[in-house]
């Protein structure tokens, strides 16, 4: 069992079926032996954009994580502090909080993020 946490751009290309998400990472979110988290920082950032007009996504994000059998992770105190206190590598505070959540809860991210190796998390490119 792999314990997965999904970027922003991997939960969109999952939910909208975009084939942005490669095949290997495809399997791995659809495998029902591994879990698979979605941040409350993906789901801010998605209704932030959604705001702004610049992305169309359902109105009910909670449900979708929900349908999708995926497990909501919220942001903890130690998150907030971790994402704060990372080394500047990476400026977007979004990808902050999801590298420090991966850090802190021992997950693997699905992204194709360059700037995420610099920490040292685990990764799984969502690309691929």
């Amino acid at each position: 069992m792999r314990r997965l946490l999904l970027d922003t751009y991997a939960f969109i290309w999952w939910v909208s079926g975009n084939e942005s998400l490669g095949q290997v990472a495809r399997g791995l979110v659809a495998d029902v032996d591994n879990q698979i988290y979605v941040s409350a920082a993906t789901v801010w950032e998605m209704s932030i954009k959604q705001q702004l007009g610049k992305l169309k996504a359902p109105a009910d994000l909670e449900s979708v994580v929900e349908r999708s059998g995926f497990s909501p992770l919220p942001i903890g105190l130690f998150h907030a502090q971790q994402a704060g206190s990372l080394p500047t590598h990476h400026r977007d505070p979004f990808d902050r909080m999801l590298i420090a959540q991966a850090q802190a809860e021992g997950l693997t991210i699905v992204t194709q993020d360059s700037a995420f190796p610099a920490y040292g998390v685990r990764l799984t490119n969502a690309s691929e």
